[in-house]
């Protein structure tokens, strides 16, 4: 049981750390939807910095004088990266004869180092003909801002 939980950890560890590179570590929380649907993989991020609920491609906003590079070629990377983090938890929940969430909603707090995960395991995505995985992250996003999570 352990060295799945361990696994498991690593791999949402990894993801938030991808995100807090491409802000060089400067961020006070960090968002990650992650979902994983009937071979669907989707993934988005987002930052609160310096009291700036922010989406990845708008990080710049939330300082005076940083520029970070948030080109699509630099957000797709940190995507691909999460997406492959979500492959292997597909992977690994299948090694280990367990459930696969469909939906995974990770804080961290980076003063305080902690963590928050949701998870879901009913067909989110799959169920709704009009909104994509996208759509979904984006209304957590604005839910996140909404109750200053």
């Amino acid at each position: 049981m352990k060295e799945f939980e361990d696994k498991f950890s690593e791999l949402q560890a990894d993801m938030i750390s991808i995100c807090m590179e491409y802000v060089e570590d400067r961020a006070d929380k960090v968002y990650v939807y992650a979902a994983c649907e009937q071979g669907i993989i989707a993934s988005k991020f987002y930052y609160l910095i310096n009291n700036k609920y922010v989406k990845a491609h708008k990080v710049n906003d939330a300082w005076e004088d940083e520029r970070y590079d948030v080109s699509p070629t630099r957000q797709g990377m940190v995507l691909n990266i999460i997406n492959e983090d979500i492959e292997k938890i597909e992977e690994l929940c299948k090694e280990y004869g367990r459930d696969m969430p469909t939906e995974m909603k990770m804080i961290y707090d980076v003063k305080s180092g902690g963590f928050q995960a949701q998870y879901n395991y009913d067909l989110v995505h799959t169920d709704d003909n009009t909104k994509t995985p996208k759509a979904f992250a984006d209304e957590w996003f604005e839910e996140i801002k909404n109750n200053n999570l």
